[in-house]
């Protein structure tokens, strides 16, 4: 049966690792909003693959796991090769609403948009239950990435996005981890393509990674950012922090310069007060001595003089 070439030709696509208790759910879920999804399963070890497919999804399969980024790769080249009209990718964890799919794609499928992230940060979007670790981390990532870039999103870390034929085209990215998230954004802004953030919510009350992974993650994205800022503002990245340590290390010398001196001041103030008084101490001696020999000297001229005892 031939597609229908009336209407857009929708597909949503999961990067998927080890995903077998949410993915059946979620791809039924999803299967309403869109007329395929594709899993590209990353080197899963469970039934996440199988699963899938049952379900109704095409299941593309890499061999070894490849993270976050190669498995956009691979879903932004199957969706170029089916021609789609707009690719909605989320994940397989069940953290983002199906439900918010519509929302995603209307500003793509009215030529507003090139590009949509779902976002927690803006007016209507959120996140139940978000660990204040993650808001932290996801707060200081996002301004080191707008730093860098004019776009001014708000939640860059958001992996909801849904992108249009012309960003399917155009887009490149390099990055295999989840630092494709940044690259994308920075690459967008390169190609002027117009990205818009649509307020969505995600949870965190489904089966996840460990917090170790999320930090090492948000880790590495981080480094991204900042050495994608030191390339684009080398400036405003190297020249203030080195302005600021070199009025540190001011600071500091001429506190120990201070410090030094009042040392320096108690040294000598001591050292002069041990020398005076010292000297006060011996012409005491001396005089003691001079006024005694003379005692005795008068007293012997008395007494062998005049007889006087």
């Amino acid at each position: 049966m031939g597609r229908d070439t009336s209407r857009p030709y929708i597909v949503a696509g999961m990067p998927m690792y080890n995903e077998e208790e949410t993915i059946g759910t979620v791809v039924t879920r999803t299967l309403r909003h869109v007329d395929a999804v594709i899993c590209v399963d990353d080197g899963s070890s469970d039934a996440s693959a199988r699963i899938a497919e049952a379900c109704g999804a095409t299941v593309i399969r890499h061999r070894v796991n490849r993270g976050y980024g190669g498995a956009l790769k691979t879903l932004f080249l199957h969706a170029r090769e089916l021609d789609v009209d707009a690719l909605v990718v989320l994940d397989s964890d069940g953290q983002h609403e199906s439900e918010d799919i519509p929302a995603m794609l209307e500003p793509i499928l009215n030529g507003e948009a090139d590009f949509t992230i779902g976002s927690r940060f803006v007016e209507g979007g959120g996140g139940t239950d978000m660990p204040a670790y993650r808001r932290l981390g996801i707060k200081v990532i996002t301004a080191a990435s707008n730093l860098s870039s004019d776009l001014g999103i708000k939640d860059t870390q958001s992996g909801f996005r849904a992108f249009s034929k012309m960003a399917l085209d155009r887009l490149r990215f390099d990055a295999e981890g989840m630092e494709l998230s940044l690259e994308m954004l920075e690459d967008a802004q390169e190609k002027q393509l117009n990205v818009v953030e649509v307020p969505t919510i995600i949870r965190y009350d489904v089966p996840k990674g460990s917090n170790f992974t999320a930090v090492s993650h948000g880790f590495t994205v981080l480094t991204w950012a900042l050495l994608s800022l030191s390339q684009k503002k080398p400036l405003l990245v190297l020249g203030l922090p080195g302005f600021g340590l070199l009025a540190t290390s001011a600071a500091m010398g001429m506190r120990a310069t201070q410090d030094l001196t009042l040392q320096l001041d108690a040294l000598i103030g001591d050292g002069i007060s041990a020398v005076w008084i010292g000297l006060l101490g011996l012409a005491l001696m001396a005089t003691g001595l001079v006024l005694q020999s003379a005692q005795r000297f008068l007293k012997h001229l008395l007494v062998r003089e005049f007889g006087l005892d």
